[in-house]
């Protein structure tokens, strides 16, 4: 049946080549890593933007991880099937060295740069499978630090030869980690976990070894091949490295009780564990288990800004490919001029967390510490949570298009929140910048440091940025104060920084609109209210979206 012409419609978001068409990706990739290291994501990034990524992306999100807890003869097996694309996503990205790799190479080798900009490439094709790969990631910087468990583990966990089946480290060409932290009574306050660890000399794993026992409330990627977790021991909260599967072939005592019931993340499993007898090796001092695993939280949570900044810059892309075909009152909509202006203060926004999400890695490639300390724990708060807004000002350019789950907008809108709330939600991030800045004061003369260098080149962020740094400097941990004014600080130092970068190292008119608008004050509260006076800039800010 016939009843009219199909016009007016947009060709399908596919073909493109991600690294190439982002250039604040590519220069910053070139910039702290090196031609080489562009060159060597460059297949990549066009894999990821291929009609065959795109559709394993699909399926992996539309077919959830399905539960089974035993075989057909009644035996506990506590295994999650996933569908072929979930496999298939992870091989190409465990081959592309995004897991544990950068730990096993030299420092300043630009690996961490190479490595951050290679998960946001793939984090666009389909965000759930990037849990068990930022996770292997964060393990690798925690367990570099154990002579015996590093040798036991890294390798694996940075192997490129994808590996799902669960069977003893030592036969496997690759392995993927997890996390147990935090448990029902207690969620983000770790300290409360009641999870018991007993000594038991001589078991079946390397180190001093425990038995584990008690629940943890979340555990994402259950079907990997070992766990970070936190359990009471006799000294206190304590770190243990827990494998799913023992050196003669049994399984540990992991029983997976049922899988979480997300928003979105769809394609990855989230599930509920309980542990009753499980062995660990130790990781750390007992009593020292935040302290130990403060590695791996810090490295995922620069993961939740570099995801975070993959959505946003999906989002963009998909939002300005609609209005670059689709037309509208006479006109392609990306010619209308209030079109252009919230276009264009997405861009900006992208723009922004590009850049300061690989000067994050920059920092841990360079041993930055007091710099990656502060600011991937702005990064987390700011990026994060301006990740949901900016989605779905970008899902409106497509109209109720936009709503349709095939057009790609609905299942970004659905993750946008995920990384705001993974490893600490807003407040508990906010505290923790309040924490780095009373008690680790290095951290801001880091910070105060690299805001410098742009000094003198905007007289309207260089009061900005000594304004911040003055209320940041002056926060008296101990008051009620500094604990109700928290996220005023961190977003006023995040901004600055994100300024900062943005005009050391974007083209003029985008550092220009992104300080007029964000430090300056020449927008609105919603995107797409740049002031007029900023029109000028939207061709050099679209310029760098495809």
């Amino acid at each position: 049946m016939s009843t009219h012409d199909v016009t007016n419609q947009v060709p399908p978001f596919v073909g493109g080549d991600f690294l190439a068409d982002d250039p604040a990706l590519l220069e910053g990739v070139r910039r702290w890593a090196g031609p080489a290291a562009a060159e060597d994501l460059a297949p990549l990034a066009r894999l990821a933007g291929s009609e065959e990524a795109q559709e394993h992306g699909r399926l992996a999100d539309t077919h959830r991880p399905v539960l089974r807890t035993h075989d057909a003869r009644g035996n506990r097996v506590d295994e999650v099937a996933f569908h072929p694309s979930w496999h298939w996503l992870l091989t190409q990205a465990t081959g592309a060295g995004l897991t544990a790799e950068p730990w096993t190479l030299p420092p300043r080798s630009g690996a961490h740069v190479r490595r951050a900009a290679g998960f946001v490439l793939w984090s666009r094709v389909e965000a759930g499978h990037g849990c068990p790969v930022s996770m292997t990631y964060a393990a690798g910087s925690a367990l570099r630090h154990d002579v015996t468990l590093g040798n036991r583990w890294l390798p694996a966990l940075a192997g490129r030869s994808y590996d799902a089946a669960l069977r003893p480290v030592t036969t496997k060409t690759s392995a993927l980690a997890g996390m147990g932290m935090t448990e029902k009574q207690g969620g983000s306050d770790v300290r409360a976990n009641t999870t018991r660890a007993e000594p038991s000399p001589g078991g079946p794993l390397p180190g001093d070894t425990y038995r584990l026992t008690g629940h943890k409330w979340f555990c994402s990627a259950p079907m990997s091949d070992v766990f970070l977790v936190l359990a009471q021991a006799p000294g206190g909260l304590t770190c243990f490295v827990v494998p799913r599967v023992l050196d003669d072939g049994a399984r540990n005592a992991f029983a997976l009780q049922r899988l979480k019931d997300k928003l979105g993340n769809h394609a990855n499993a989230s599930s509920e564990v309980e542990l009753d007898g499980t062995w660990g090796s130790r990781l750390g001092d007992e009593g020292r288990g935040v302290r130990t695993i403060l590695d791996m939280v810090a490295a995922t949570r620069l993961d939740c800004v570099l995801g975070s900044t993959s959505t946003m810059r999906d989002a963009v892309s998909r939002a300005t490919h609609h209005a670059r075909h689709r037309r509208a009152f006479g006109a392609l909509l990306v010619d209308q001029p209030l079109m252009r202006n919230v276009l264009a203060d997405l861009a900006l926004e992208a723009e922004a967390a590009t850049v300061l999400g690989l000067r994050l890695a920059h920092a841990v490639d360079t041993g930055e510490t007091e710099l990656a300390r502060l600011g991937v724990a702005l990064g987390k708060f700011w990026v994060c949570k301006r990740t949901a807004p900016m989605v779905a000002e970008a899902l409106e350019c497509l109209g109720g298009n936009g709503y349709v789950e095939e057009n790609g907008l609905a299942r970004l809108y659905r993750e946008a929140p995920l990384n705001s709330i993974w490893e600490g939600s807003g407040n508990v991030n906010a505290l923790d910048v309040v924490r780095a800045l009373t008690r680790e004061p290095a951290t801001l003369q880091a910070l105060t440091k690299e805001l410098h260098t742009v000094r003198g080149q905007s007289s309207e962020l260089d009061a900005y940025m000594d304004s911040a740094v003055a209320q940041a400097d002056s926060l008296d941990a101990d008051t009620s104060a500094a604990a109700f004014g928290a996220r005023t600080v961190v977003e006023r130092l995040a901004v600055a920084l994100q300024a900062a970068l943005v005009l050391q190292h974007s083209p003029g008119p985008v550092a220009d609109a992104f300080v007029a608008s964000r430090v300056g004050g020449r927008r609105g509260h919603t995107f797409g209210s740049l002031d007029v006076d900023l029109a000028g800039a939207t061709d050099a800010v679209l310029a760098r979206v495809s």
